[in-house]
């Protein structure tokens, strides 16, 4: 077959809905600034969709830097990849302050969060070696592990006694291979909001012989008494090995760090081909990413800030009988029964009828006949918001119950 009829004849799990959802549930277009309410086809909205936890996208601060930043620079310097010709004293100071900030030893910057989280995998682990690493881990994770050429064990969601099944299977396999163990999992898992339990895997540290690697994308800014992460929330962070973060979250901007031992970020530094044969990290980015650093260091109202409108949100969907799991970040899912028409038309009559703008999860994610719509709450997010939000919320799951929405006819203009 050629490959390219191979490719418009299977589209993918999401491609195949392209046709109908393009525009409106994929790939949809918000405009104006970004804020707590922006526009879609003309309508406001209350956005929910997006992860800017802190306030910082529009922050008069932020924007001043990276406007200044790109006319004094541009986006082309620096010229080249790190290694050879793109380093500037800006990006070292930003690894400085990231691994203060975080309190590790070493700290290197990434030009992207997905690929970085890919990379550093490939990098860390040969075939003699053992990846361990949670179910429910992000995509970029997955993606890394499946580059690994040795083994690779996967453990249920925070299922500790699993854990240690597959680490005592890692043990005994890198006994005859000579090879180490990496475990692999999250601060904050994105999709749920729960943590992970980080505290229980680093006693299982007493026991097994692995080192740790933690994506807290969701947890850095958003977690802990200064904001550096899930880690500082439960008194672990001393035993991460390695801990990644995105800027793409808290600080609203591109690209993404790893923090650990000198000699190990050194390793990282000089041996992680997607930064040593990619172009630098632009300089406005650098200067920008500065700016945000020392504004969430310096400005704990605005996790406070987030944090209340969280807590009130997850209060308010709970007094009301929604169920949101077992959240314990901002992340804010809700749980309704339904089917993928049901949750096209419920999503449909949120936006076109009660102006709430929210992502919607269906399976295979999810199983099937589950509805999730994900909240993600920020600290310029206001209690009107929130209080429309649950009105609405009761809206339609009456409409739901009551069997609205099982047409296959979408409700409403789109």
């Amino acid at each position: 077959m050629d490959l390219f009829e191979k490719l418009i004849e299977n589209p993918g799990p999401l491609g195949k809905y392209s046709k109908a959802a393009h525009g409106y549930f994929t790939f949809p277009k918000l405009e104006g600034e970004i804020s707590n309410r922006m526009f879609f086809r003309g309508k406001e909205v209350i956005v929910w969709s997006l992860n800017n936890y802190l306030g910082l996208a529009n922050h008069p601060e932020v924007r001043k830097t990276d406007a200044e930043a790109a006319k004094t620079w541009g986006l082309a310097a620096p010229m080249g990849a790190r290694m050879m010709s793109g380093n500037t004293k800006y990006h070292e100071e930003l690894e400085e302050e990231l691994s203060s900030f975080v309190k590790k030893e070493d700290t290197l910057l990434l030009n992207y969060g997905y690929q970085g989280v890919v990379s550093i995998i490939d990098c860390l682990v040969d075939r003699k070696d053992v990846v361990v690493y949670d179910a429910e881990a992000h995509a970029c994770i997955v993606d890394g592990v499946r580059l690994h050429q040795g083994k690779r064990f996967v453990f249920p969601h925070n299922d500790m006694e699993n854990l240690e099944v597959q680490l005592q299977r890692a043990v005994k396999m890198t006994k005859d291979s000579g090879g180490g163990i990496l475990v692999i999992s999250e601060g904050v898992f994105g999709m749920a909001g729960d943590i992970g339990d980080l505290k229980k895997i680093v006693e299982l540290k007493n026991k097994y012989p692995f080192r740790l690697f933690v994506d807290d994308a969701h947890g850095f800014g958003t977690m802990g008494k200064t904001g550096s992460g899930t880690g500082e929330e439960l008194g672990v962070q001393n035993e991460i090995d390695l801990y990644f973060s995105t800027f793409a979250k808290s600080m609203s901007s591109i690209g993404a760090f790893v923090s650990g031992k000198e000699q190990v970020i050194e390793y990282l530094r000089y041996n992680t081909r997607s930064q040593i044969f990619a172009k630098s990290m632009p300089m406005p980015l650098v200067i920008g990413n500065l700016k945000r650093l020392e504004l969430l260091k310096n400005n704990p109202s605005f996790k406070d800030t987030l944090w209340n409108i969280a807590m009130t949100l997850q209060k308010g969907l709970t007094e009301k009988g929604f169920q949101i799991g077992k959240t314990q970040s901002p992340v804010t899912p809700i749980y309704l029964s339904g089917t993928v028409d049901e949750a096209l038309n419920l999503t449909v009559d949120l936006r076109e009828n009660h102006g709430i703008f929210a992502s919607i999860v269906v399976y295979p994610v999810v199983p099937k006949d589950i509805i999730m719509l994900r909240l993600m709450p920020t600290a310029v997010h206001t209690m009107e918001d929130v209080n429309q939000t649950i009105t609405a919320f009761e809206k339609v799951s009456v409409n739901l119950a009551q069997g609205a929405y099982s047409t296959r006819e979408l409700v409403g203009q789109v």
